[in-house]
């Protein structure tokens, strides 16, 4: 993503925040009687507890951004831990996604997907302060830093789980996975490694894939082992699955229109 793209994109989910705390701040004054906004009080413990609680109640999705400023809490390396395991008391059917920024990354982590059936889908991008929980899009519990210091309400209003919403979806799609570089090493495999899961997602031969690589297909199926061992795979179809669900897989491109026939 070239520099004036990221700036933009920057500019644009700065709006959003900014839409989001007004939005909160409104609805706050507005539906105290409908508790569609309520303040969590008394510290990281009832927050925590609460986070807790909603991980544990969720039927379809889980999206949680984490871009929190480092260093701002004690035992920052602690009490992330903690927050990261919570996220696993989430039932096997619903679909985890975690977005986070460049310095609180967490490669323990990121590497504990790899084995594992129903992994947490991480991705990466620059995301201002912010750290929020959406659960089924009925739900959110949203921390955000103020003048006023670290303030943290429960969300049930529409309009705000709709600005939330938006805010995670916009980033996600322009967000790196954080597994590429994790899994593969270097920029230049973790390309490679894309090409080839593309081609395994949309069945192509190993013939014509290591064609459209310039590779030999021997030296194709070397790569395609190797990426299963990666991921931890028994076979080709389960190392889709599992880069589906860790986010590694390319998006898929429309289909290539072949030339015109002569009639």
């Amino acid at each position: 993503m070239s520099h004036a793209t990221e700036d933009e994109l920057e500019q644009a989910l700065l709006e959003v925040r900014a839409l989001l705390e007004s939005t909160v701040a409104i609805h706050r004054d507005r539906s105290n009687r409908e508790q569609q906004i309520a303040t969590v009080d008394g510290g990281y413990a009832p927050v925590l507890e609460t986070a807790a609680s909603l991980i544990r109640d969720a039927v379809r999705t889980i999206d949680i951004v984490d871009a929190r400023l480092p260093g701002t809490e004690e035992e920052p390396a602690r009490k992330a831990r903690a927050e990261r395991n919570m996220i696993y008391s989430a039932a096997d059917t619903v679909s985890v996604r975690l977005l986070t920024s460049p310095a609180l990354v967490d490669e323990d982590f990121v590497r504990e997907q790899l084995g594992l059936d129903h992994p947490v889908a991480i991705r990466v991008a620059r995301v201002p302060p912010l750290q929020a929980l959406l659960v089924d899009g009925s739900t959110a519990l949203v921390m955000a830093e103020s003048a006023a210091g670290v303030r943290a309400s429960l969300i049930r209003a529409p309009e705000v789980l709709h600005t939330l919403g938006t805010l995670f979806e916009s980033i996600w799609r322009n967000a790196v996975p954080a597994g590429e570089r994790i899994v593969f090493g270097d920029r230049d495999r973790a390309a490679l490694a894309r090409q080839i899961l593309g081609a395994l997602r949309a069945g192509v031969t190993d013939e014509v894939a290591a064609r459209e690589l310039t590779v030999s297909v021997r030296t194709y199926r070397r790569h395609v082992a190797e990426i299963m061992a990666l991921l931890g795979a028994q076979s080709r179809f389960q190392a889709g699955v599992r880069a589906a669900a860790l986010g590694l897989l390319p998006t898929a491109a429309p289909p290539v229109q072949g030339p015109p026939q002569r009639v």
